[in-house]
């Protein structure tokens, strides 16, 4: 009678193994499925969107314009710039200015001299090979060379002008012998467990081990080749002959796959954090004001306080609104960046006299701007300071941008159709902001006036520029032929527009301000902001870009392009020959002149009109 439930009970027992072993049958055959398909969350490489995401390629009409193959125009703001990113062709990103040095990825590898060789002796069979075996190494540079400019572009598109001044700035690597014993490090540990587990192999086993906790305890108190023990090459030649065995050896490929790919993906991440990172501190750099600049500011407006200077509007309003005189309209915040300017400008004209200055400037740097040009005089020019902020809350309250905007520099990618991998390029627009709206309707008794940036350097007098008849146009500028509207048809919404019209740059314009009044460029571009829609100050700021260049849609007055030379805030490549001979240079781009960051071989033509020997420059250490 109790056979029966113990026969039951015996099918159970019996059934509960070979479950289990059906079970890890089927999990043999899935994880491997698994691993070659990634489907494991921790297999594979590990990805990030914004690793992937690029910044918007735009495809070009014909090519890029030859005039502008220097290398890049701006665009970014000069206090803080944009990207016209594509992967929705349409999106601008606020960031700052940037671009390559020719001479990067240019290191060419180590070829061994030819052996001497007595040319009678020589066979013709011997000559072919030794002409092949040469193509052969010359293809090998050309591949290499290519790899290198590749690496090199793409870097440039993710980090901007960073990847060009860290290359500048780099220096000669101290722990070489160190990341060599971390990566011997690295393949021991993904080879251990699995040489642990051969039976027969105890000794090699114990090696591993030792030379694993030796290597541990060296890095432990090492940080660069300096700081290693004088028997350090004897370490890694027996960790090399230990990981030699070790791989001779049958192990389970699997892991030591996934180990070694998980190390490599952790030292991808870390490499791109660090990367981002220094990008990031790099472009705070370019858009912070430095420590003696903003020491210079605040001394300028203390002594303004403290002097007796009046605030007086009618000392020199006979000059400054008579259209009898030569009217220079500079929108800044840096008050070495405006003193600049002016004095290049006065220095270079053989008519100083003759010449006025309306410099707009917002209320936080209006005094110590004003009380700069009232301590330093130019010549015989007039220099008239204006708070911007202050007089649109004053005269026209009507009008909704209250805040002073510089000129918006956007960093745009510019891409070939016709050979899309080799000819793509960056360039760096930079066009009016949302203040520059505003000037006819501040100086309503003008009738023409040229905008500087204040990153610019006059170094000919620029009289001629009143004595071009524009007809029926209002803005003067040099034209950048490279970018036509078509191409960034995303980005100008469902407003007619011309798709072969070519952008424009601000830097040096003369602006016709009676024909900015008869075809109300002001008004059509209050009404085209209404149909932009932005949520915070950075797409405000990016608004700026569909704006500018809808705004001036067959207004523009196309300047000849010897003019002005742009790009030497962030291309390397430029010609020191044609910047000297150049009527003005615009340092558009985020290595400013004035900043630690800015070219080297650029500066000098920026500071040899910088004012020696002011008191408040030594006492705050303005050295540049």
């Amino acid at each position: 009678m109790k056979t029966q439930p113990l026969l039951a009970a015996a099918a159970k027992r019996r059934r509960g193994p070979r479950a289990a072993v059906l079970a890890l049958l089927l999990c043999s055959l899935l994880v491997p499925l698994a691993f070659l398909f990634d489907l494991s969350p921790s297999g594979g490489y590990v990805t990030t969107e914004e690793r992937h995401r690029q910044e918007v390629v735009l495809p070009s009409f014909d090519h890029v314009d030859e005039r502008d193959g220097r290398g890049a125009v701006s665009g970014a703001s000069q206090d803080a710039p944009k990207r016209i990113s594509k992967g929705s062709p349409g999106v601008v990103h606020q960031n700052k200015k940037i671009d390559p040095p020719s001479s990067i990825g240019s290191a060419k590898p180590k070829v061994l001299p030819a052996p001497n060789v007595n040319s009678s002796k020589v066979v013709p069979d011997s000559t072919q090979h030794t002409r092949e075996v040469s193509k052969d190494i010359k293809g090998q540079q050309k591949g290499r060379k290519a790899d290198e400019t590749e690496k090199v572009k793409a870097c440039q598109f993710e980090f901007g002008s960073y990847c060009l001044w860290s290359t500048e700035h780099k220096e000669v690597m101290k722990d070489a012998i160190v990341k060599r014993l971390k990566d011997q490090l690295f393949v021991a540990r993904s080879y251990y467990p699995s040489i642990a587990k051969i039976e027969g192999q105890e000794a090699l086993t114990q090696k591993m081990k030792q030379n694993i906790q030796d290597h541990e305890r060296i890095l432990s108190a090492s940080s660069v080749d300096a700081d290693l023990p004088s028997f350090i090459n004897k370490r890694i030649k027996e960790m090399e002959q230990t990981t030699v065995r070790a791989k001779s050896c049958t192990v389970d490929c699997k892991n030591v796959d996934r180990k070694l790919r998980q190390i490599l993906d952790m030292t991808e991440d870390e490499a791109h954090f660090h990367m981002t990172q220094s990008a990031f501190l790099y472009n705070l750099g370019a858009q912070t004001l430095p420590k003696s600049h903003h020491c210079l500011s605040m001394r300028l407006t203390l002594e303004y306080f403290k002097s007796s200077l009046s605030d007086s509007d009618g000392s020199f309003s006979r000059k400054l609104n008579s259209p009898k005189y030569r009217h220079y309209v500079i929108l800044s915040k840096n008050v070495l960046a405006a003193s600049l300017v002016v004095n290049s400008t006065v220095s270079s004209s053989k008519d100083p006299g003759n010449l006025a200055f309306h410099i707009l400037t917002d209320a936080q740097n209006f005094y110590a701007i004003k009380y700069w040009f009232s301590r330093n005089l130019f010549k015989k020019a007039t220099v008239d300071v204006i708070n911007f902020e202050g007089f649109i809350l004053k005269k026209l309250p009507k009008y909704s941008i209250k805040q002073l905007y510089l000129p918006e520099e956007f960093r745009v990618l510019i891409r070939s159709i016709r050979q899309p991998t080799e000819n793509t390029t960056m360039k760096y627009l930079s066009l009016f902001s949302h203040s520059h709206f505003l000037i006819p309707e501040m100086f309503k008794y003008l009738k023409k006036v040229v905008v500087l940036d204040d990153d610019v350097v006059v170094q000919q007098d620029l009289s001629f520029l009143w004595n071009i008849d524009m007809g029926n146009k209002v803005n003067g500028a040099v034209e950048f032929c490279g970018l036509k509207l078509g191409q960034v048809r995303n980005l100008l919404g469902k407003t007619a527009y011309d798709p072969k019209s070519c952008a424009w740059m601000s830097g040096v314009n003369l602006i016709n301000l009676d024909k900015w009044r008869e075809h109300n460029v002001t008004e059509n571009y209050l009404l085209l902001m209404k149909k932009f829609k932005y949520k915070d100050e950075a797409s405000l700021r990016a608004a700026a870009f569909p704006l500018s260049l809808l705004s001036f849609q067959h207004l523009i007055y196309p300047l000849d392009e010897k003019l002005t030379l742009a790009g030497l805030g962030y291309d390397y490549g430029i010609d020191e020959e044609a910047a000297r001979r150049s009527a003005s240079l615009h340092y558009n781009g985020n290595m400013k002149p004035w900043l630690e960051l800015g070219v080297p071989n650029y500066k000098k033509y920026w500071k040899r009109f910088l004012i020696r020997g002011d008191q408040f420059m030594d006492e705050c250490n303005v050295n540049l």
